[in-house]
């Protein structure tokens, strides 16, 4: 694949102003497909959540799942939409490799909610507010395995199909043109897509696991020239479905689309393809516009007609938005604006408040979780939260409050609860890690060092007292790390002293 040629990013900037749009999936949670009875599971053997309904074979016809349509709703209230007093399915039709049926049950003209908004923080604080067109209901494709060296579509030897995907409810979530964003276009992608995967897993509709494929974002990009009022010819990264990459894919395409137009070419409408590998682009297919679909009524579904009374009660069981929730934790907890946001990046945010709600303090939940437990979650490539739990993390905290512990022991301690060796108590206990309190133990051990190192001795009487790191280091290895290293510095000044 040809490299492509890119534009310093500030230079692109000067010469044109990023247009963007996004189109946000969500995979719900339901226990079944959208319209049909097969399981809604992740991970099970290929092709076993399959029927006739949703394998398109004749004779099967589509049933609506209630609960997707429920969830549907809430989503649309949630960003502030419309709901719709009725809806319908249309078959969105062209050729699909992972869809057996050969179209896509999906809404076009009559989508369940429309005409909302969502106010989204960059980093900074700043707000960027972002309209959204519409919230429709679909069902998700099968997934493509290529079979090469390389696992893409380009130069595989052949392609495998899973359909156990197929029909899996979604929802997508398109916004309208999102302007003036200049330098900002990469972080409010990113910003964007961070908020909807945050509001639907507070909604409770959405497992949210981008690495699962839950939320897959399509980023839309187009650039005009500075002082025109034409946009420019769009593209369209398709399924990226991590924040940095969303927000690395933008910056990319924007710096690729300058050069092309800076040396007098022109963009083709078109898919393209995101490679995290390389953090670049390549081309798909030739975009389709909604025409070249072929959208008709879904003459095997009636009208989706949800009752306002329904769509009220509905309202009425929406969570706290979840910017109002990072601020009022962060009043909450004292933390600065980038101690929270590395918290939610990480995505820790319900792990961190369910720990303090054990009892431990906010800093040291936050510290925990975004430290020790996150990098052996990093190691494993798995979620911190599927290590321990916020009970556990609470009381590691209380055993290193109370003085029972060090940092050190407590991460010795961490380990064992992560391997299943019980609570922290009962690990310290089995491992035998607990602090020496008693202070005959610990003047024993600084009487044989500080006998076995005159020289040091001499210097922290001489009042070089950082000598004494010497001798702490000494203790702290004779009692196998299980002493409070300012008690044993505290000891070794006295016991100098006399």
């Amino acid at each position: 694949m040809a490299k492509d040629a890119l534009m310093d990013y500030d230079k692109a900037l000067e010469l044109f102003e990023p247009v963007l749009g996004f189109e946000v999936h969500v995979e719900l949670n339901t226990k079944t497909k959208m319209f049909c009875g097969c399981a809604n599971e992740f991970g099970s053997g290929a092709n076993t959540n399959t029927c006739p309904t949703c394998l398109g074979l004749p004779g099967g016809l589509p049933q609506v799942n209630h609960k997707a349509i429920e969830s549907s709703i809430r989503i649309g209230l949630a960003l502030g939409c419309d709901v719709a007093e009725s809806s319908r399915f249309a078959r969105k039709q062209y050729f699909y490799p992972d869809t057996s049926k050969n179209f896509q049950t999906s809404q076009y003209d009559d989508p369940i909610a429309h005409d909302g908004q969502v106010t989204v923080e960059l980093e900074d604080g700043r707000q960027v507010t972002v309209l959204i067109e519409r919230a429709h209901m679909e069902e998700d494709a099968g997934k493509l395995t290529h079979a090469g060296a390389t696992g893409r579509i380009q130069g595989a030897d052949y392609s495998l199909v899973d359909y156990n995907r197929g029909g899996v409810p979604l929802v997508e979530i398109v916004t309208r043109l999102i302007e003036g964003t200049e330098a900002d276009a990469p972080e409010v992608g990113r910003a964007y897509v961070a908020h909807i995967r945050e509001l639907v897993k507070a909604l409770g509709v959405s497992n949210a696991r981008m690495e699962e494929g839950n939320v897959r974002c399509d980023a839309n990009i187009s650039l005009r020239p500075r002082g025109s009022d034409v946009l420019g010819t769009r593209t369209e990264t398709k399924n990226v479905n991590s924040l940095r990459s969303v927000e690395r894919a933008v910056r990319y395409e924007i710096q690729r689309q300058a050069a092309i137009l800076a040396g007098g070419g022109t963009i083709t409408q078109e898919t393209r393809h995101w490679h995290e590998d390389t953090g670049t682009t390549s081309a798909g297919r030739p975009k389709s516009d909604a025409d070249d679909y072929r959208y008709f009524p879904e003459p095997d579904l009636v009208p989706v007609a949800p009752s306002r009374e329904w769509v009220e009660e509905l309202r009425g069981t929406l969570p706290e938005p979840p910017s109002e929730r990072r601020a009022r934790l962060r009043e909450a907890w004292g933390f600065t604006a980038l101690e929270l946001q590395d918290v939610v990046n990480a995505d820790l945010l319900d792990a961190v408040e369910a720990t303090v709600a054990e009892g431990a303090s906010p800093a040291s939940a936050r510290k925990w979780w975004t430290g020790e437990i996150a990098r052996v979650a990093n190691s494993r490539g798995v979620a911190a939260t599927s290590l321990v739990s916020p009970l556990q993390i609470a009381e590691l905290v209380a055993l290193i409050d109370s003085g029972d512990l060090t940092d050190r022991l407590a991460r010795q301690v961490l380990e064992g609860v992560i391997e299943g060796e019980g609570s922290p108590s009962k690990v310290v206990e089995s491992r035998g890690l607990k602090v020496v309190s008693d202070d005959g133990a610990l003047i024993a051990a600084i009487d044989t060092a500080l006998a076995a190192q005159p020289d040091v001795l001499a210097k922290i009487r001489d009042g070089k007292v950082q000598a004494a790191g010497a001798v702490i280091g000494a203790v702290m290895k004779a009692m196998k790390g299980q002493a409070d290293a300012a008690r044993v510095r505290e000891l070794v000044l006295e016991r100098a002293a006399q």
